[in-house]
């Protein structure tokens, strides 16, 4: 037996955990910093004085100077503040779904919409639009977007359970049926749509943050959150998981039952994201396929990294949509799509080069 091979190992440990510390902190600042820039900027800018003072009244705190205008204050509390958060929440969610789907499935370029989740619920809320369906008032769309994406993933994992076990590429295959199915759904509820119905349509398929409210972010709070927490107890099984299905089994690990679970993660969060602010697509991609490139294959840093990760990428990219025109708000989905697009090209060409599809 090689002594030197257990310093070395435990070398490479320390130093791997020294890397997942210096990410962490990097993308914390990071995150930090967009939430302040982000409160500041926007069609109506608030001066850090002015911000100084919103933030510290509620708190019995006189500090730096009134805002010139009289709405700015109420604007910050009520429109801005609200909007940022849910970007939070949403980018932590869709980064954290698609780690679950790169781990359960064993492949970097798996994403939340491979299963269907995300055009099941647009098939929900679309249909909801179209119909005028208004039993649960303001809350008729998102509930829709919410039970439907959830019914497909269930529909999903039926379909392809064979023997009382469900097969990786049989999952794929009914998600792209599914995917299919859906997409021809959404082109006929665009074709029959009236015209103000058909621009709500591309609206929540383009997604965007505009109109975020607390009350909206107090409903998708607990299901983000309690979604989160039970993914980091799976994280130890999942690196057992890495290793193959035959020697996780071997260790101990009911793989079936963690499949479910995952895939089950993945439904409450990819619909909790989607309901309120529509399909904003790559953050579940790039997110921890990037992460996992920097760390290595270990799920747990990996965990809080997408997390920070994910909520850093679409405040940005909030910051950025309601910024770049002046009196504008542009659609969250077509910046993700305009950064993951190439990102996936990369990932494809570094996959098959990496596995030697290149001469």
């Amino acid at each position: 037996m090689n002594l030197h091979i257990l310093p070395r190992a435990g070398e490479q440990v320390r130093a791997r955990r020294a890397r997942a510390l210096l990410v962490s902190s990097i993308l914390a600042v990071g995150l930090v910093a967009s939430i302040v820039l982000s409160v500041a900027s926007g069609q109506l800018a608030v001066s850090p004085a002015e911000l100084l003072h919103i933030i510290g009244k509620p708190f019995g705190f006189d500090w730096g100077v009134a805002p010139t205008l009289p709405t700015a204050e109420a604007g910050f509390w009520t429109v801005r503040l609200p909007r940022i958060v849910m970007a939070l929440l949403v980018g932590a969610a869709l980064a954290v779904a698609g780690l679950l789907m790169q781990a359960v499935f064993g492949n970097p370029l798996a994403e939340p919409g491979v299963v269907g989740v995300s055009s099941g619920a647009a098939v929900g809320a679309c249909s909801a639009i179209v119909f005028g369906l208004t039993m649960f008032g303001e809350w008729t769309v998102p509930a829709f977007a919410f039970g439907a994406g959830l019914l497909t993933m269930l529909l999903v994992y039926v379909f392809s359970r064979s023997r009382g076990r469900t097969e990786v590429i049989t999952l794929i295959l009914t998600g792209v049926a599914v995917n299919a199915f859906a997409g021809a759904a959404l082109a006929f509820l665009s074709f029959v749509a009236s015209a103000g119905a058909r621009e709500q349509i591309v609206f929540w398929q383009l997604g965007s943050m505009n109109g975020a409210r607390w009350v909206q972010v107090a409903v998708i709070v607990p299901i983000i959150v309690v979604a989160i927490l039970v993914s980091s107890l799976l994280t130890r099984r999942l690196d057992l998981l890495s290793l193959g299905e035959k020697s996780a089994r071997n260790l101990g690990v009911n793989v079936e039952r963690l499949r479910l679970v995952a895939i089950v993660l993945v439904a409450l969060l990819t619909a909790a994201a989607v309901s309120f602010v529509g399909i904003v697509a790559f953050v579940g991609l790039v997110l921890p396929h990037l992460m996992r490139m920097i760390l290595g294959p270990a799920h747990g840093p990996l965990l809080i990294t997408s997390v920070l990760g994910g909520a850093l990428l679409m405040t940005l990219a909030d910051l950025f949509a309601r910024t770049a025109v002046p009196m504008a708000d542009l659609p969250l989905g077509m910046l993700t799509a305009l950064v993951g697009g190439p990102f996936f090209f990369f990932l494809i060409w570094r996959t098959r080069r990496t596995s030697g599809g290149w001469a």
